[in-house]
């Protein structure tokens, strides 16, 4: 490349037709022409070798292209083709210089290449200049006749022309006026145009369709050269603002953008190379489709790559980002701007289509982010929704309000939420996310409201639990037989105070009626388990419970006072009362009878078949009549409501009598103590053998007072050993180990007493109050002797009561041990 003040230049095709492809993108970045869009112009100039079309472009346009050396010889200067920026003119103007005609370098070859090279110019340029010289004007076999007919002639492959200027320059004008000149110049080529052969497209196309034709005259460069500087100087003027309306080109079409002509120049030499027709519409389609597709791809490069929209896109990775939508529309919209404005010029549908392509990419890559930025607005809305919505409810809002309220508001906020970050470009579908939010919402509503009524439904049946337990258990207990009337007089009215208050609570909670009244039958029927759970518990007790009753009847009067067995009572009344007693619990705890028309025998079987006071006899019964109580379910009673069965029945029944003998039977042996106690002196007839036969012995002693004495003292003697030796207490431990105990403490104990005797006899007691404690200790011996005999008494009225309880419970009369003996 070749270069000087204002302007550089370039060799773009060379000798052998080689396309300099480097060297153009090289030229086209030091002059900026991508810039210039569709301002600017392409001058080229063509005619015969060393007429002088490289000195003509350097002072028209002050470039500096190569000229010949006149001193040198006529010889070719220009080799292929040259291309430079003009300097000074606006808009930004390129000329080639094309390689000379009728060059003998090239010699009868040249045809080839002269084609080639006009066909390229024609096709890239908006004005053409054509060197000439004067005194060839109006010559039939001039040097100017076959540049023409090849002009023409190449400019038929051109499918489309682009109305081309070209303009006719005179060199070395000599005296004849212009004005006369032109008319034989343009009556030329109009023969020229006439004589060339055209497709049957352009049969009748007149030359101006075609091309616009300018004539001007120049003095000899070398004999006038200040008028030559002069008249190329005016001639530069017509060359500013070419392309404006009324310009040199203001008519042309088919205009490449500038960031497109190396590419089409490329492309342009590539056809002609290829001897093929140009087809300009569809060259200029292309151009456009390729430079369209750089920019485009230029463009994606640069958005994937763009400090804020990595920023942006990290950002909301982790979080939504405030303004999201602003910020990337904005770099979405920079950067299709900057594409529209570096492909304005070219073709519309083409550069849409690329366009559209961009933008689908673009939206592509921001997709990902977009979805990220809807999550988050999702999550955070669903997030604020939850905490709103138990926020309200723990504030005492109704359900059903805080509900409406909270989902229209949060499901507002999404949509605002969703238009800062929309994609404007994108029209991306924000439905299903919406939806997916709604079912999340709708979800924890159901969930809380299952969670809340739950928590109601659970207090609801603490609070029946807690009414209906306790009072069952009380009224159980005292059972009779007012008690399933009474439970379910409390059953009724604890459920039907808790259902009324449990459909208020629920009322609110926006549920169909069906499902209320499936909540509400669900409470009642809770209720009802809580009864029938209860009364399974306490049958579970039930034997506890029949001995507890029959312990506290037998053992307690009618003022609950404690009864004493004075011998007065009648225990075989009192027994059969408590038994019959805790027969009623039995039948009362043998089912449930919670509706109304429950009706049943149970008390009637297993009076008959457990009650000893009946009228048949029980032997006579079991051989009669067969056992009501083996089975085990009750007639008229359904076995979910058998709480005990009936050979359960029999059972705790024959458990109970056993476990409540000891009670009847320590009643008896009380009874026959007390009438013992009462009894202490003997019969009469007693009385009366021991004054009959002991007659004579007491008038022994009556008359002779010495045996009294005698005695006396011997009874003195032997209670003396009696509580010395604790007889009672040794006895206690058995016979034989008494008696082993007592003879080896005899003997010491009787010397010990004589001893004590004899002492006292030598030094009698000073006072009363030494002899005190013997008295005392005779009172103890006394006291101890007589809790030894009465223990002793009643262990046998134990033995001879238990043996009567046998007969008691037979019907057989009682009778004191007195008169059994």
């Amino acid at each position: 490349m070749e270069a000087s003040e204002g302007c550089c230049s370039i060799q773009l095709i060379d000798g052998d037709g080689a396309f300099n492809v480097a060297g153009i993108e090289q030229f086209i970045k030091g002059v900026k022409l991508g810039e210039f869009g569709l301002s600017y112009a392409v001058v080229s100039i063509m005619g015969p070798q060393s007429s002088g079309k490289s000195t003509l472009l350097n002072h028209l346009f002050r470039t500096n292209f190569r000229e010949m050396d006149a001193f040198r010889g006529r010889s070719q200067t220009t080799k292929g083709i040259w291309m430079a920026r003009c300097a000074g003119l606006e808009p930004c103007t390129i000329v080639m210089d094309l390689e000379g005609t009728d060059g003998r370098e090239r010699g009868e070859d040249d045809t080839a290449f002269e084609k080639q090279s006009a066909l390229f110019a024609l096709a890239v340029s908006d004005i053409v200049l054509i060197n000439m010289w004067c005194h060839d004007i109006g010559r039939e076999q001039a040097a100017n006749k076959p540049l023409l007919k090849t002009v023409f002639q190449v400019m038929m492959r051109l499918f489309s022309p682009r109305k081309t200027t070209l303009m006719f320059v005179i060199r070395d004008k000599t005296r004849t006026p212009l004005e006369n000149l032109e008319p034989v110049l343009r009556e030329d080529i109009q023969k020229i145009w006439d004589s060339v052969p055209k497709p049957q497209a352009h049969k009748e196309t007149p030359l101006s369709d075609f091309f616009n034709v300018e004539v001007v005259a120049l003095s000899s460069y070398e004999e006038k050269e200040e008028q030559f500087k002069e008249q190329v100087a005016s001639l530069r003027q017509r060359f500013h603002q070419s392309i404006a309306p009324g310009g040199l080109a203001g008519d042309r079409r088919g205009v490449v953008p500038a960031s497109g002509f190396s590419f089409s120049a490329q492309e342009i030499w590539k056809v002609i190379k290829e001897n093929k027709d140009l087809d300009l519409p569809a060259h200029k389609v292309m151009v456009a489709t390729v430079r369209c597709e750089e920019i485009a791809n230029e463009k994606y490069a640069v958005f994937s790559t763009n400090e804020e929209w990595c920023r942006l896109e990290e950002a909301v990775q982790s979080g939504l980002v405030p303004g999201f939508g602003k910020s990337l529309n904005s770099i979405l919209d920079n950067c299709l701007s900057e594409y529209d404005i570096e492909v304005a010029y070219f073709d519309e549908g083409v550069r849409s289509a690329k366009q559209k392509q961009l933008q689908e990419k673009l939206l592509q890559l921001v997709q990902p982010a977009f979805q990220s930025a809807l999550g988050h607005v999702r999550s955070g809305t669903l997030d604020k929704f939850k905490e709103a919505f138990d926020k309200a409810l723990n504030g005492g809002e109704g359900f059903s309000a805080a509900t409406k309220n909270c989902v229209e508001s949060y499901m507002a906020q999404f949509d605002e939420a969703c238009a800062d970050i929309v994609v404007e470009k994108a029209n991306w579908d924000t439905s299903k996310v919406r939806e997916k939010l709604r079912r999340d919402i709708d979800a924890h509503v159901t969930s809380v409201r299952a969670a809340k009524l739950s928590e109601l439904t659970t207090s609801y049946q603490e609070k029946l639990k807690e009414a209906l337990a306790g009072p069952v258990e009380a009224l159980l207990d005292e059972a009779n037989s007012d008690t399933w009337p009474a439970i379910r007089k409390l059953l009724w009215r604890e459920t039907e105070s808790a259902v009324s208050g449990f459909s208020a609570a629920i009322s609110g909670y926006d549920m169909d009626e069906q499902t209320r009244q499936n909540m509400s039958t669900s409470l009642e029927d809770y209720a009802r388990g809580v009864v029938e759970a209860k009364a399974k518990e306490e049958a579970g007790r039930v034997l506890i419970r029949m001995k507890d009753r029959f312990t506290t009847l037998f053992s307690r009067d009618s003022d609950s006072m404690p009864r004493i067995w004075t011998g007065k009572e009648d225990i075989r009344a009192i027994t059969k009362t408590s038994r019959s007693a805790s027969l009623k619990l039995l039948s009362v705890m043998a089912a449930t009878r919670l509706d109304d028309q429950d009706v049943d025998n149970i008390e009637k079987t297993l009076s008959f078949a457990l009650d000893d006071s009946s009228g048949t006899n029980t032997k006579d019964r079991s051989i009669t009549v067969v056992d009501p109580l083996a089975s085990s379910t009750w007639e008229q009673v359904p076995s979910s409501k058998t709480l005990i069965s009936p050979v359960q029945c029999k059972s705790l029944w024959r458990q109970f009598k056993m476990e409540t003998e000891y009670h009847v039977s320590q009643a008896i042996s009380a009874q026959e103590a007390n009438k013992r106690n009462n009894n202490w002196l003997p019969p009469p007839w007693a009385i009366v053998a021991l004054v009959v036969l002991g007659f004579n012995e007491f008038m022994t002693l009556l008359r002779n007072p010495l045996y009294l004495g005698i005695i006396f003292v011997g009874f003195l003697l032997v209670k003396a050993l009696w509580v010395q030796l604790d007889v009672s207490n040794e006895f206690s431990n058995g016979l034989l180990p008494g008696l082993i105990s007592l003879s080896t403490r005899f003997l010491p104990t009787v010397m010990n007493i004589v001893r004590k005797l004899a002492e006292e006899a030598q030094n009698p007691a000073p006072n009363n109050a030494q002899r005190n404690p013997s008295g005392s200790n005779q009172n103890v011996v006394t006291a101890r002797s007589n809790m030894s005999s009465s223990a002793s008494s009643n262990a046998t009225l134990s033995e001879k009561a238990s043996s009567n309880v046998t007969s008691l419970e037979n019907g057989s009369e009682y009778s004191s041990p007195t008169k059994n003996e």
